[in-house]
């Protein structure tokens, strides 16, 4: 026994649509939670493991620890991720309402509804509007809050680390603004995140009120 993975095992790992790199040295925890029996990881798994990578990437490198966290959006559906009306949802399905953040924190959303893409994470933030500038679509932005796709343009990784106000993909070293529309700021991302339409339901919930503004994660060509 040499403890390689035969190729069977290689290729099904392969297909996870979230996996950890062999050479990463993430522990058994974290490949526990990347995948159930359908090979699909749960929002509260997700935002387990968006924990846990958080604490494994301050105590060492930006970019080892989650080398392998790629194919992070990965779906076979292939409409709107979000449309009008559909409520942001918690790692536990529960709506986000107004209160939920405090100025300069963040939390990672889900759409509520559309089959097939209940795992796709969205970067939510909460500013004071007047820091809000640059490329920020003002008219996705209210009461201070605003959401990006989580999902790196580069390489498809999971934004899951700030360095002050600036969100950072682990993986490469990508560097988002999103006090600037999620703009690039440094690192090899060849666009910003995509911004989501937002606002407030009648009961102080959030809503979206439409899809992202672009193409989530790498794009071919």
């Amino acid at each position: 026994m040499t403890g390689e993975p035969d190729d069977a095992s290689r290729e099904q790992a392969h297909d996870c649509p979230y996996s950890v790199d062999e050479s990463s040295g993430v522990d058994g925890e974290i490949e526990r939670l990347l995948a159930d029996d359908r090979g699909q990881m749960s929002r509260r798994d997700l935002a387990k493991v968006l924990a846990t990578v958080g604490g494994l990437t301050a105590v060492g490198s930006l970019v080892a620890p989650v080398a392998g966290l790629t194919r992070v959006f990965e779906q076979k559906y292939t409409g709107p991720v979000y449309a009008d009306g559909v409520h942001l949802v918690d790692a536990d399905g529960n709506r986000v309402k107004e209160g939920h953040l405090k100025d300069g924190e963040e939390t990672t959303v889900f759409p509520e509804t559309h089959p097939d893409i209940g795992n796709a994470p969205t970067l939510l933030v909460r500013y004071p509007m007047d820091q809000y500038g640059g490329d920020t679509k003002m008219g996705f932005v209210v009461s201070g809050y605003a959401a990006y796709s989580k999902v790196c343009t580069h390489a498809g990784c999971m934004v899951s680390k700030r360095e002050g106000d600036d969100f950072l993909c682990p993986c490469h070293y990508g560097k988002y603004n999103p006090l600037d529309g999620a703009d690039v700021v440094g690192g090899p991302p060849p666009r910003p995140l995509p911004q989501l339409p937002i606002t407030l339901s009648s009961d102080g919930y959030l809503i979206a009120t439409g899809n992202f503004e672009g193409p989530l994660g790498p794009q071919e060509g």
